[in-house]
């Protein structure tokens, strides 16, 4: 049989027999198999929005506003049924009564949720929007937590939905920390029992969290528990001390 050679011929070699019944004989050589890998979707821009997202709804009710606020973040479950699976948040709707700040909320929520679906790292927002500062002064929310302004609620409001669905973790304190503070609280309550007891005025002042009355705001937690023991300030909510 003639076969037609169309290309240039760089190099031959001449094949024997026998060669040829060595090849025959050999066993093929087994191509080693690549390992699987799974696909982990992560969170981009192109995304598409699922028909429906799972969330949750937050109520601030803030002395500056006469109407309460509502915020909604849903999130989206990336990689669902295997080992990666994660909620990220994925768009966020504020609604209120309030039409008052109607435009710098319709504003926020669109630029939130634009920053949700970018991906990356976006915890940043929550200490961006808890350094808002109102210049008008700020409140006391319940629990005696100090609001520096509405914006700055919003942020903490993101910030424990990111904690619920594990994306920010608090710092734990240690068995021995939670026993120092306790066994401190302790001894600043018995010390102030022995000065004076509580009128009936006293005792309405406190807060529901239950720290003393005389507590003061911790600069860390932002919180009416710092209380004076031992010559030292000490937050009994925190743990935070000036002396270290």
């Amino acid at each position: 049989m003639t076969i037609k050679i169309e290309k240039k011929i760089k190099g031959y070699q001449v094949v024997k027999p026998e060669d040829k019944a060595a090849a025959a004989a050999a066993p093929a050589a087994v191509e080693p198999k690549e390992a699987p890998v799974a696909e982990v979707i992560q969170m981009h821009e192109s995304l598409e929005r699922p028909e429906a997202l799972i969330g949750s709804t937050f109520k601030i009710k803030s002395p500056l506003f006469e109407h309460a606020l509502y915020v909604t973040i849903n999130d989206i479950v990336l990689n669902a049924g295997t080992k990666y699976e994660q909620r990220r948040p994925f768009e966020i709707f504020i609604n209120s009564k309030n039409m008052d700040h109607f435009q710098w909320i319709v504003a926020l929520t669109r630029i939130l949720s634009a920053v949700f679906r970018k991906g990356g790292d976006v915890t940043f927002l929550v200490e961006e929007m808890k350094a808002v500062f109102d210049p008008r002064g700020g409140y006391f929310k319940a629990g005696g937590v100090y609001m520096p302004s509405i914006v700055a609620e919003i942020g903490a409001v993101i910030e424990q939905h990111m904690k619920n669905i594990g994306l920010i973790h608090d710092p734990e304190m240690s068995e021995g920390q939670r026993a120092l503070i306790a066994e401190k609280r302790a001894a600043y309550e018995q010390a102030a029992q022995k000065k004076t007891e509580l009128s009936p005025t006293d005792a309405d002042t406190s807060d529901s969290a239950g720290f003393p009355p005389g507590a003061t705001l911790c600069a860390k937690c932002n919180t009416k528990a710092l209380v004076l023991m031992d010559g030292c300030q000490t937050c009994l909510n925190c743990g935070y001390s000036k002396c270290g």
